[in-house]
């Protein structure tokens, strides 16, 4: 009896080099569309645990105030081509729990309006997720006009919860730093 079923054929390179290319451009696709949002997931991340001294923010504090107590200090730079000249606010020490407001002066040196952004970190890294900001210049871009000088107020608190991470116990000193630079906005 004769074999009647058609002999075994391999894809061809033609459709193998279709479904290659597919592949492909589906894997390109994907990473260029996680490299869009690393930088957002990053962000998010940082916020949500305190990592690499992201603050947190809040809008009171809930929970009270203990008898421990921290120094909070605060640091400054400006990048150059900025033109402000900028002071920190003076150190501090307050139980943790109490909200403290406290101002940094920035002063605009040239003369044309420049509007600026400032990035914030808190050191030690760990305390980031315990320092909690109320209200700060730094969730908006400033503008301020020739010569001007302001007043630029951060509103925070440092968590009770502190207390009960066994890595941060001998903490006794946390540093909020701003770094100035110029926005891309109108007016810089």
């Amino acid at each position: 009896m004769a074999d009647t079923t058609a002999p075994y054929q391999p894809r061809t390179s033609g459709n193998r080099n279709k479904r290659l290319a597919l592949v492909l451009s589906v894997l390109v696709a994907g990473m260029v569309g996680l490299a869009f949002a690393a930088v957002p997931l990053y962000q998010i991340f940082c916020s949500v645990t305190g990592y690499g001294g992201t603050t947190q923010v809040a809008t009171d504090n809930p929970k009270g105030v203990i008898a421990r107590e921290m120094k909070v200090r605060f640091d400054v730079n400006v990048d150059h081509g900025l033109p402000w000249t900028v002071k920190p606010a003076a150190s501090i020490t307050d139980q943790i729990g109490r909200v403290d407001t406290v101002n940094y002066i920035a002063t605009n040196n040239s003369d044309r309006p420049i509007t600026g952004q400032a990035i914030f970190n808190v050191v030690p890294d760990q305390a980031g997720l315990y320092f909690n900001k109320i209200e700060c210049f730094c969730f908006t871009e400033q503008t301020l006009q020739p010569g001007e000088t302001v007043e630029m107020p951060i509103v925070f608190f440092v968590d009770p919860d502190i207390a009960e991470n066994r890595e941060l116990n001998t903490i006794k000193e946390i540093t909020l730093s701003y770094t100035f630079y110029a926005s891309d906005s109108e007016g810089s």
